[in-house]
C-alpha cells in the first residue's frame, strides 16, 4: 500500500510539472511581451507611458496586418516571402491613384475619392496573392521560389512605375475631391489610433473565421496533413489559393495604413517585413509546418517584436544590435516551438 501510494504520488508531481512546463510554452509570448515592457520601463522612464504605447501600438499596427495573413499561410504549411513587396506596391499604387489619371485621350486627369482608392489598392493586393496561390496549388511551384518570384516582380513594378522616386503629400486637395487619405494615419477614436483598430478589428475578424468556419477547419486540417485533408474532401486547392489571397489583402492593407502614416508612398518601402512578419508568427507559437497556430498568440508575437524594437531604440541601442536581438529572439522561439510540438508528438 504504501508503495503504491508512493507511486500515485510521484505521478502526481510529475504530471503537475509538466503542466507548468507547458503552461509556460503556451504562454511564453505573453511572458515575453511582460518581461519587455518591465526591462525597459525600467531602462527608461520615458517607456512606461499611454501615450509612448499608443506610438508602439500603431507601429506594430504595420507588423501584425503583414503577421495576420502570414498566419493564414503559415497554418496552410505555406510561406510568403512577397508580403513586404506587395506592401510596397500597393503604397505606390494608392500613391499614383492619389496622384491622378491622366487619360490623354480626353485631356482630363482623374482623381478618385479615398474609398476607391483603397478598393483598387486591395483588389491589387488580392490579384498578387491569387498569382501566389495559382502558382503553387496548380503549377506546383514551391512556396519559397513562388513567392520569392512575386516579391521581386513587385518590387520590381513598384520602382518601373515610380522610376526609383517617392510619391509625396498624398493628403490630396479639397477642391479635387481626394482628401481624406491621411485618416488612417493620424486620426484617433477614443484615443486609439485607426491603424491599431483596423488590425483589432481584422484580428477578430481572422480569429471568428479560424474558430467558427468549415474554412477555418479546412485550413487547419490541409495543414495538419494535406492528403489526409483531400481524401476527406476538404477543398485543398481552394483554401490554398484564398490563404495567398487574404495575404496579399492583408499586406495591401498594411501599405495604406503605413502610407496613410507617411503621407508618401515610396517603391522601397516595406523591405524585409517579410521576415518581420514571419518572426511575429513564430515567436506567437505556430508551427512554419502547418496545423497550429492562433490569431492571439500571433498578434503577442507582433507586439513581443515591435515593442522589443522600439525599446532598443529609446534607450539608444545601435540598429546593428537590434538586429542581433531580433534575430536571437527568433531563434529561441523556433526552440521553444520545436520543444513544445516534438513533447505533444511523443506524448
Amino acid at each position: 500500500m504504501a508503495e503504491t501510494k508512493s507511486m500515485s504520488n510521484n505521478s502526481q508531481g510529475k504530471a503537475r510539472k509538466f503542466d507548468l512546463g507547458e503552461l509556460f510554452l503556451e504562454g511564453r509570448a505573453f511572458l515575453a511581451l511582460i518581461v519587455i515592457i518591465a526591462v525597459f520601463s525600467f531602462l527608461s522612464p520615458n517607456y512606461f507611458s499611454v501615450s509612448n504605447f499608443l506610438i508602439m501600438a500603431s507601429h506594430v499596427a504595420i507588423y501584425g496586418l503583414l503577421a495576420i495573413g502570414m498566419l493564414l499561410v503559415v497554418l496552410n504549411g505555406g510561406i510568403d516571402l512577397s508580403v513586404g513587396s506587395v506592401l510596397g506596391l500597393s503604397g505606390i499604387i494608392a500613391g499614383y491613384l492619389m496622384q491622378g489619371v491622366e487619360l490623354k485621350s480626353l485631356g482630363v486627369i482623374l482623381f478618385e475619392p479615398v474609398w476607391v482608392v483603397a478598393l483598387l489598392t486591395c483588389v491589387a493586393g488580392a490579384l498578387l496573392g491569387a498569382v501566389n496561390g495559382v502558382l503553387i496549388a496548380y503549377l506546383r511551384v514551391p512556396a519559397f521560389v513562388a513567392t520569392l518570384g512575386v516579391m521581386y516582380v513587385a518590387r520590381g513594378v513598384a520602382l518601373l512605375i515610380t522610376n526609383g522616386l517617392t510619391f509625396n503629400a498624398l493628403a490630396g486637395k479639397p477642391e479635387l475631391g481626394n482628401t481624406g487619405f491621411d485618416w488612417l494615419g493620424f486620426n484617433h477614436l477614443f484615443g486609439v489610433p485607426i491603424g491599431v483598430l483596423v488590425l483589432a478589428v481584422l484580428a477578430i475578424l481572422t480569429g471568428l473565421l479560424l474558430s467558427r468556419t468549415a474554412f477555418g477547419r479546412w485550413l487547419y486540417a490541409s495543414g495538419g496533413n494535406m492528403r489526409a485533408a483531400e481524401l476527406s474532401g476538404v477543398p485543398v486547392k481552394r483554401v490554398q489559393i484564398s490563404v495567398y489571397v487574404l495575404s496579399g489583402i492583408c499586406a495591401a492593407i498594411a501599405g495604406l495604413v503605413l502610407s496613410s502614416q507617411l503621407t508618401s508612398a515610396g517603391p522601397t518601402a516595406g523591405t524585409t517585413y517579410e521576415l518581420t512578419a514571419i518572426a511575429a508568427v513564430v515567436v506567437g507559437g505556430a508551427a512554419l509546418t502547418g496545423g497550429r497556430g492562433t490569431v492571439r498568440g500571433t498578434m503577442l508575437g507582433a507586439f513581443v517584436i515591435g515593442f522589443l524594437s522600439d525599446g532598443l531604440v529609446i534607450i539608444g541601442v545601435s540598429s546593428y544590435w537590434q538586429t542581433v536581438f531580433t534575430g536571437a529572439v527568433i531563434v529561441l522561439a523556433v526552440l521553444l516551438n520545436s520543444i513544445q510540438y516534438r513533447g505533444r508528438k511523443t506524448a
